[in-house]
């Protein structure tokens, strides 16, 4: 059993970790904490931040995406099967705030993931909307790619030695940590070391559950499908706090200012995001070519600041995770 203090990053630490870091920083701004000080206070929205995304910066850089040469799909027998389909499933959500969010009125998803593959589908059929979403929970991610119902899966989708052994991943694309979201007149949970005898909300199917048994083995688990069902759960007192990617904290505490703190650190080891492909599939080096362009062109930059950075408050944009060949 690992000690929360083997696994935990004090502040400073945390604000120097790459894509991880700049999530937390926006979360102990957000949560009216500066980087030192030790003391959650209630939650207050950054004057920075704004939790409305700019649809029309957003729709006109995906636009602007770039298209692949026909050499380059035909390299690759995955993006070939798409392009004569000319549809790309994809596997995603459309309730995450920062990564992907159907916007009711004209019936679009948009976020930093939503983002990425509307970016990928332009890139493959020239036209970033055809795309098919297939939604998906932390529990039906490696199934729908493995009975070929989509040909990727876009989801906060944390990299594991066990996914691996039965589908692969491009990337990674993000880089995370674990967080633990209580309500914001929650006075007795300051870090993982008060959650013994807690009722704590875990995602299944995702990392945090291995996590919390691992550094809070006295805790209650209880385990729910979806982020909503877990922040639900919360709201109404039925458990204490809820462990997941800080990631997914931050879009909370955007969306619902003062609601809830973030206690004490980020933790656990670095949680880095993956795009999901059938396994061996030769679309892992499709995809990873074109992360690297998105790189190198500073798209991924610009749509970072678009659906996370203008809205959490986070002015540098964070240092890109090192795509893996």
């Amino acid at each position: 059993m690992k000690k929360f203090s083997d696994l935990m990053m004090s502040r400073r630490q945390v604000l120097a970790v790459g894509l991880g870091g700049a999530t937390a920083a926006a979360l102990f701004n957000l949560a009216g904490c500066s980087p030192e000080d030790k003391t959650p206070q209630p939650a207050k929205q950054s004057q920075a931040a704004s939790p409305q995304l700019d649809v029309a910066a957003y729709d006109e850089l995906i636009a602007k995406g770039a298209v692949a040469s026909d050499d380059d799909i035909k390299a690759s027998a995955w993006a070939k099967k798409i392009k004569d389909a000319g549809t790309f499933r994809v596997g995603g959500v459309k309730t995450s705030m920062l990564f992907a969010l159907l916007n009711e009125k004209d019936n679009k998803v948009r976020g930093f993931d939503a983002g990425l593959y509307q970016l990928l589908t332009r890139y493959i059929l020239g036209d970033e909307n055809k795309n098919q979403v297939t939604q998906v929970t932390s529990d039906t991610r490696e199934s729908v790619l493995q009975n070929n119902q989509v040909d990727a899966v876009f989801a906060t989708y944390s990299i594991t030695d066990d996914r691996k052994k039965v589908i692969s991943f491009a990337g990674p694309y993000y880089t995370s940590q674990q967080g633990i979201l209580v309500k914001a007149d929650n006075k007795d949970i300051k870090g993982a070391d008060d959650l013994a005898g807690k009722t704590v909300a875990v995602q299944s199917g995702s990392t945090g559950p291995k996590i919390v048994a691992d550094i809070a083995p006295k805790a209650k688990m209880q385990e729910f499908t979806t982020d909503e069902e877990a922040r639900t759960a919360l709201e109404q007192g039925r458990v204490d706090a809820y462990v997941i990617d800080i990631t997914m904290q931050t879009g909370s505490m955007v969306k619902n200012p003062g609601k809830y703190r973030l206690a004490g650190d980020a933790f656990g080891p670095k949680d880095d995001y993956g795009i999901g492909l059938p396994l061996d599939s030769d679309g892992v080096a499709f995809v990873n070519a074109f992360l690297k362009k998105l790189i190198e062109e500073g798209t991924w930059d610009k749509l970072w600041k678009i659906a996370i950075g203008d809205r959490a408050g986070i002015k540098k944009a964070p240092e890109h995770p090192t795509i893996k060949a």
